[in-house]
């Protein structure tokens, strides 16, 4: 009997891990229903400034200061920076490399060299790499009021 029970625990324990996903919610609770890919998100921009959507792609970095941002890789040699409502929430520092959902607003948007040396810096860019920067950017950016990362 006592090995029938055990048999049993081992079992759903490798049962539930063969089912989980370890998926992990920020800020306001989101699904990803309707998410789009970086080309689709790149298409639909065309003409626009700023528009309300949900994105799926590959995180490239988070900072590494607080989690405070994070680029999306774009699938066309570019990313975009996303940051938080209103700073209400972070993401884990170790999140590279994992994709996530993001549900929010896209723009596209002037970023000036200020901001741009303050992201390099909180990235752990050496001084001389910070200095380098000299000019402002035409970027995307994405301001995420919820965030999925699996």
């Amino acid at each position: 009997m006592k090995n029938i029970f055990v048999f049993a625990l081992v079992s759903s324990l490798f049962a539930g891990s063969l089912f989980s996903q370890d998926v992990q919610y920020f800020g306001a609770k989101i699904d990803e229903k309707g998410a789009v890919k970086p080309a689709q998100l790149l298409k639909s921009m065309e003409g626009k400034d700023k528009m309300d959507i949900k994105l799926e792609a590959k995180i490239v970095s988070v900072c590494q200061k607080k989690g405070c941002w994070m680029d999306l890789d774009l699938e066309n040699g570019t990313t975009m920076k996303v940051r938080f409502k209103d700073y209400e929430f972070f993401v884990p520092k170790d999140a590279d490399g994992k994709m996530a959902v993001v549900d929010g607003f896209a723009k596209y948007e002037e970023v000036d060299v200020e901001t741009l040396r303050h992201y390099a810096s909180d990235a752990g860019k050496s001084e001389e790499e910070i200095a380098a920067i000299t000019k402002s950017e035409q970027t995307y950016s994405f301001e995420a009021v919820g965030v999925i990362i699996k």
